[in-house]
């Protein structure tokens, strides 16, 4: 009778408790203050512009010319930068 006894009273136990662990806190609502910061705007974009620069450095180090390429690379990895930080700069206003 013992045994069936502390069966149920496991059982019983187990569901009386929570169904998360007790470790697990609710997140609690970041409060909105005046500093809060506000989400980056256009992140790919900006994260393009820091790709294309660091492939611009890349080119410009590089031991070879890529095959007589590597001029024309550069202007256009310039082109693509410039007008990147155009459409940044157009879509601020």
């Amino acid at each position: 009778m013992s045994r069936c006894y502390l069966a149920t009273s496991a059982a019983l136990l187990l569901l009386a408790l929570p169904g998360r662990p007790a470790h697990a806190q609710a997140a609690l609502p970041t409060p909105i203050t005046a500093n809060a910061r506000k989400p980056e705007v256009h992140p790919r974009i900006r994260s393009a512009i820091r790709e294309l620069e660091a492939a611009k450095v890349e080119l410009e180090k590089a031991p070879h010319d890529f095959g007589g390429h590597r001029a024309d690379a550069v202007l256009a990895v310039d082109r693509a930068i410039a007008q990147l930080r155009l459409a940044l700069k157009y879509d601020a206003k």
